[in-house]
């Protein structure tokens, strides 16, 4: 296992602007060495993504994704998403569509409830943190660790239900965070997911 520190992480975070699972990944596959890290990113062409993140991306497209169980069948669930960019030029490129289009069936698959983790409301945090910390408890758990389980639990909620942190279904290697991240470097623009709706044929229905 490669030597390195939570330390060593964010070091290397703060010098290239990468996300953090792209920096432990990076870290790892040099066997902790600083410099080697920061080169596979930049070869990767992660090391600049997010300074890629502060400019406006007020361009982009609506892209409507609909699913049929077969050819011959009407849908039965649907997405509409919204993807931005900073230009119209990129907006424009089949590459682009093509990146909406994975994140619009990702969904339609994952069905996340957010997009990001600071928009889950923190009533539900609390009320999850409850759960997991008394789970932990009646479970004979010694209470220096319940906070450590708890943390941990609620990584596993952000990785079920935040879009951004769900594994990506076409390449499980991957998050939806690193999909977007590869895109801003491939097409050199701020790319980011706006909103996003989804709707199954019979949800929300009370029987």
């Amino acid at each position: 296992m490669a030597d390195f520190t939570a330390k060593d992480v964010k070091t290397l975070r703060d010098a290239t602007g990468a996300g953090m699972m792209d920096c432990k990944k990076a870290l790892g596959e040099a066997n902790g060495d600083l410099e080697a890290a920061k080169r596979l990113l930049r070869e990767k062409g992660l090391a600049d993504a997010a300074k890629r993140s502060g400019r406006a991306a007020s361009e982009g497209i609506v892209y409507a994704y609909m699913h049929r169980p077969t050819p011959d069948y009407p849908p039965k669930l649907g997405v509409l998403i919204e993807l931005n960019c900073e230009t119209d030029f990129v907006a424009k490129t089949e590459q682009f569509e093509r990146l909406a289009k994975d994140v619009a069936m990702h969904i339609s698959f994952a069905d996340p409830s957010w997009t990001t983790r600071d928009q889950v409301p923190q009533n539900v945090l609390d009320e999850e943190s409850s759960i997991y910390a008394k789970q932990a408890k009646d479970s004979g758990k010694p209470e220096q660790v319940i906070e450590k389980i708890v943390a941990g639990k609620l990584e596993a909620f952000y990785k079920e239900n935040v879009l951004m942190d769900q594994e990506w279904i076409q390449d499980k290697s991957k998050t939806i965070q690193q999909l977007i991240d590869e895109a801003k470097s491939s097409m050199g623009e701020n790319v980011s997911i706006g909103r996003f709706m989804r709707i199954r044929v019979g949800e929300g229905k009370e029987a």
